[in-house]
């Protein structure tokens, strides 16, 4: 049985919108954090640094991955498009990158 669709077209953009905000609030701190880690260089003799670099990268990974939690419930997949998908993967496989390679 065909399910009926009750969004209207004209409140797809609205509802994007709103949708798209918790989405932004998380993105945002995350690429921040990844921007910070991979713009700090530690020194040969820099261990405590290191861990910092190291928590940044992961916390940023850890902001992603709850982006896209929200992003798998049902309305955002029913709303939102495929590319909400793209930013959280990528900053996530950098983040992880650059805290394996510090």
């Amino acid at each position: 049985m065909a399910r009926e669709n009750i969004d209207l077209p004209e409140d797809q953009g609205c509802l994007r919108w709103v949708l798209g905000v918790p989405l932004a609030l998380l993105y945002a701190p995350a690429v921040y954090f990844c921007a910070l880690a991979l713009i700090a260089g530690p020194g040969p003799g820099d261990a405590p640094f290191r861990e910092d670099v190291q928590t940044l990268s992961v916390l940023s990974a850890v902001l992603c991955g709850a982006g896209l939690l929200i992003t798998l419930t049902p309305v955002f997949r029913r709303t939102m498009g495929r590319w909400w998908y793209a930013l959280p993967l990528l900053l996530t496989t950098v983040a992880l990158v650059r805290a394996a390679t510090v």
